[in-house]
């Protein structure tokens, strides 16, 4: 398939694909339309590593997008990773010009364990 134009991109997390796949392939079923198999490869991966809702996944990025030093980018890998501790958030801003200071990371800890529960 040859893409001429995008029109409009949009960051979205993984469990937000996951739901927009899974609806796209109901879809298609309901049609009699095959579902291709890099679809099902990308929708098998998008099930097997969302770990939370696209709802939940979209609001922990709105929290985490009115941070300091935070770009939409990082606020939505973190959504997808959903880090447990200090140090998978640090490298995460690996390759950011500047440092989190420790109650930076406990507040982004904060987030995402509380979208967890």
């Amino acid at each position: 398939m040859i893409v001429k134009e995008v029109i409009s991109e949009e960051l979205l997390t993984l469990a937000e694909v996951k739901e927009m796949l899974f609806k796209i392939a109901e879809e298609r079923r309901e049609q009699g339309l095959e579902v291709g198999y890099g679809f099902r490869k990308a929708l098998h991966h998008a099930d097997q590593f969302a770990k939370i809702s696209g709802g939940k996944s979209r609001e922990l990025v709105n929290r985490l997008s009115e941070l300091e030093k935070m770009r939409p980018v990082i606020a939505v890998r973190i959504a997808d990773i959903l880090p447990q501790s200090r140090d998978e958030i640090r490298s995460i801003y690996a390759k950011e010009k500047y440092t989190l200071s420790n109650e930076e990371l406990d507040q982004i800890l904060d987030y995402v364990l509380e979208t967890m529960e």
